[in-house]
């Protein structure tokens, strides 16, 4: 109708009387006029209640499928009886794993199946029966009593990036680190001719106004300077020689610390770890019976957990995850799978609430299964320790779940065979230390949501193995995050709102000493709120009665300290208030927030804090930083900044203030990269290198071969560019040319292709050709070329600058030679002043270009 139809359209000025309530009130449509209006048209009704009257019905001779309380013999008895009736087996599932799962419980020996299976990849509500098609189709989440997750339409998907890189869009002004050339001042994107061409180039200005204009095919040489605080950074003057000393001084210190790696990498690899066997059908079983669906990176990061654990080298693979994201599932299947092989699991947790959570937890998922599981803290009386010693020792307990009493010389297991660390940011390097002599040759798991600087490094450095958790479960709302000066109204306010949506709150204060004035001041703004304080400096027994009666909803407020801040899961607690949030660390509330939101229900976290003005510039920045990622996954960007704001330090020692502020975060990244190729190339192997993704040198999607160089610097006079009149904005130029130096491989450039099509339609021949500089750059460094000239309709190619480098004993090389002996007419090498170079003539574009470099890969 007009009056529906006007609803759903913008009020216009003479629309202004549709926002008064009883005009709009009139506009609204009844059930009588809906009804009246439906039986003018065709109606389709489901179900057994009709509310219009029928002109044909039709009957399906269905019933509902039966429950199987996760018995699976019971259900494989059901499956059996349907085919000897000739009824035909149907399972379904969103997830193709789960299919593979049900088949090998169902079928554990593929050469003899036992059961007859149909696999569809299809989400339904509810199984059923058809009596008459003679059919039967279970589904997967009531076989397992799993929740059926409905899913959100995403408006937008908001591509999450695990570096600091593009957190902030470069301002004419701010200032920059070029990794050649030093700190510099950013002066904006110009247009300078080349040989008569127009090209753009980045305006850097350095000491004495000295200007120099980077070449947009060198924009990953560039970083946006991010130092350890608010001062302006010295600004280096042209061919000065200082920040070649300073990279070269920071560059001596990596190797020193990446040397100590190798050897402490090294002695692991060298150390015979356990092999533990394939997936059983029991660990299949356990897995199926998730309630929840895996998400792509929990399922990607259990295979490689497993797969570290069939290998005979000791697992150290660190899993980072927001919190919330399922680690802990992922922890869970790797104890199980160790327990189904006699081997024994011990999960060290930081604190005492989180041992007794992890307990319930751990409890409940292998109640249906044959795993003994038990735990140790202060909680426990001295009776139960002496017991779980005893037994532990001799192998009745297959998972032991503590807090740093597991490290204690008295625990003496009888086969530990996994040790699972979780939060390992809240363990002191002491502890750490005593870990390392455990960890040798046992396969150890480290799960954490922010992880420390050290750890981070560890990782980027290719000492360790990791593993991202990026993907939110299903249906997770982003937590509401606000910073606030204290306001009695305004806390009364947001805890009478989360009261009324029959909610409870958090209010975090880290003082014990006057915890109960805090209290005291609730109970006077709020005199119905039933309140609850809990702190660490009480009794054991007390602290747990008080957890678990806020977990069971006995109370609406609990008043705590940070204690609350590792694992705790109450997904009805939805609001938390943090008092003096200046005085935490960035991992700490971030780790705090996700106590909240661990449900559908949209969350909130309130960060009281003096005015901005007047904290310390790291204060500034950790507040700023925990508000602005808020969205779901950021916990890694969190960890960057955080590396960022405090520095990598000694990785290897307990110092962790380090030397990054001199450099700048992201330049620190380039020298660490330069300095690990410059090992790689004396043959030095840095453990397992590149597996991580995040620091490991660029590769292409051509081959797999070794990369003596890890940058190509490109000259060139063609125009290559994003015309004005294809992008018109700069700042969206400079965006797509950082976006489009950091791609990797042809299927990002392919996405990235099409991306600029459907935003701003058929790209003209120079941003073609700047598609194709990105390839022309990849092939370049399978080739060990450092730098690339084309000018004037010729390409020359110079290669690797030392001499003694290994790549003029490679394969590679010994296939450019005889490329060159084939193709006389075609290309001339020279070494001129010690530098060899391969020239091409006649090569107008950057097309011919990568068609002619290419020519030398395939021989090579």
């Amino acid at each position: 109708t007009e009056e529906v139809r006007a609803l759903t359209e913008a009020p216009t000025e003479e629309d202004e009387e549709v926002l008064d309530p009883v005009v709009f009130r009139n506009k609204l449509v009844g059930t009588e006029d809906i009804q009246e209006k439906l039986t003018q048209i065709q109606v389709i009704e489901f179900g057994q209640k009709h509310f219009f009257t029928s002109v044909e019905s039709y009957f399906f001779n269905t019933s509902l499928q039966p429950p199987f309380n996760k018995n699976f013999d019971l259900l494989k008895e059901k499956l059996i009886e349907n085919r000897s009736d000739l009824i035909r087996n149907i399972i379904t599932s969103e997830s193709p794993k789960q299919l593979e799962r049900i088949e090998s419980i169902m079928n554990p020996d593929d050469d003899h199946p036992e059961v007859q299976l149909d696999k569809i990849e299809l989400g339904l509500h509810q199984g059923f029966y058809d009596h008459d098609l003679r059919f039967a189709c279970f589904t997967d989440h009531q076989i397992f009593e799993r929740y059926h997750r409905f899913k959100l339409r995403r408006s937008y998907s908001k591509k999450e990036a695990l570096s600091i890189k593009d957190l902030t869009d470069l301002h004419p002004g701010d200032y920059v680190v070029h990794v050649d050339h030093g700190i510099g001042q950013f002066g904006g994107l110009e247009k300078v001719d080349v040989n008569g061409k127009r090209q753009e180039a980045i305006k850097l200005v350095y000491k004495d106004k000295d200007t120099l204009y980077v070449s947009i095919h060198s924009l990953h040489r560039i970083s946006k300077y991010k130092g350890k605080d608010g001062e302006p950074p010295k600004v280096y003057k042209l061919g000065s020689g200082a920040w070649q000393k300073l990279k070269e001084k920071t560059k001596t210190r990596i190797k020193d610390i990446a040397k100590e790696l190798i050897a402490l990498y090294a002695k692991r690899k060298a150390q015979e770890g356990f092999s533990f066997t394939p997936d059983t059908y029991l660990q299949h079983e356990l897995e199926a019976s998730f309630i929840y669906e895996d998400t792509p990176d929990q399922n990607k990061s259990t295979q490689a957990v497993k797969q570290d654990m069939e290998s005979s080298t000791p697992m150290d693979r660190l899993v980072c995850g927001d919190v919330g994201f399922g680690k802990t599932e992922v922890a869970m299947r790797a104890s199980f799978k160790a327990a189904t092989d006699s081997k024994q699991v011990a999960v060290l947790v930081p604190t005492t609430i989180l041992a007794l959570q992890h307990f319930k937890t751990f409890t409940a998922r292998f109640k249906n299964f044959p795993v003994k599981v038990d735990y140790i803290s202060r909680f426990r009386s001295t009776k139960d320790t002496n017991r779980i010693l005893r037994e532990l020792a001799e192998g009745k307990i297959d998972v032991i779940i503590g807090t740093h009493k597991l490290i204690n010389k008295s625990i003496q297991f009888k086969d530990l065979g996994l040790l699972i660390i979780d939060e390992e940011q809240k363990f002191g390097v002491a502890m750490k230390e005593k870990l390392r002599e455990v960890k040798l040759n046992v396969d150890t798991l480290t799960l954490t949501a922010t992880p420390i600087p050290r750890t981070l490094q560890f990782s980027m450095m290719g000492a360790r193995d990791l593993s991202i958790i990026n993907t939110p479960p299903p249906n997770r709302h982003p937590i509401i995050t606000e910073l606030v000066s204290l306001n009695e109204e305004l806390v009364k306010e947001v805890i009478e709102y989360e009261l009324d949506r029959g909610g409870q709150v958090f209010f975090i204060h880290n003082r014990v000493q006057n915890i109960g004035e805090v209290e005291g001041l609730i109970n006077r703004i709020l005199p119905k709120a039933r309140t609850i304080v809990a702190h660490g400096q009480m009794e054991g027994k007390q602290l747990e009665d008080r957890m678990l009666s806020f977990i069971n909803g006995d109370h609406d407020i609990l008043i705590a300290t940070s204690i609350i801040e590792n694992g705790l899961d109450i997904p009805n607690a939805n609001t938390i208030i943090i008092n003096n949030a200046h005085h935490f660390g960035l991992s700490d509330l971030h780790q705090m927030r996700g106590r909240v939101g661990r449900s559908n229900k949209k969350a909130f976290c309130y960060l009281i804090a003096p005015p901005m003005h007047l904290l310390p510039q790291d204060s500034r920045r950790r507040l700023k930083a925990i508000v602005e990622y808020a969205e779901l996954g950021s916990g890694f960007n969190i960890a960057m900044q955080d590396l960022d704001i405090r520095g990598a330090g000694n990785i290897l020692g307990a110092e962790q203030s380090g030397f990054i502020a001199d450099i700048g975060f992201e330049t620190y990244q380039k020298i660490l990269n330069e300095a690990l190729q410059e090992l790689r190339s004396q043959g030095v192997k840095m453990g397992n290198e590149g597996d991580s993704g995040i620091a490991g040198t660029q590769t292409s999607s051509f081959d797999s071969r070794h990369l003596f160089v890890n940058d190509v610097t490109i000259d060139s006079d063609l125009a290559v560019l994003f015309p004005e009149g294809y992008v018109e904005s700069t700042a969206e130029r400079i965006r797509l040319y950082r976006e489009l130096d950091e791609i990797k491989d042809e299927d990002q450039l392919t996405e990235f292709s099409n991306q600029l099509i459907d935003r701003f339609g058929e790209p003209p021949l120079q941003t073609n050709e700047l598609l194709h500089v990105v390839r022309l750059r990849w092939v370049a460094m399978q080739l060990g070329v450092e730098r690339i000239m084309l000018k004037n309709q010729r390409m020359v190619l110079f290669f690797i600058g030392d001499q003694d480098s290994p790549f003029y004993n490679s394969p590679t090389f010994i296939g450019i030679l005889d490329f060159v002996q084939k193709n006389p007419r075609n290309c001339q090498m020279r070494e001129k002043n010690g530098k060899l170079t391969l020239s091409f003539g006649n090569v107008p574009s950057v097309e011919l270009a990568l068609e002619r470099i290419s020519r030398i890969g395939e021989v090579g």
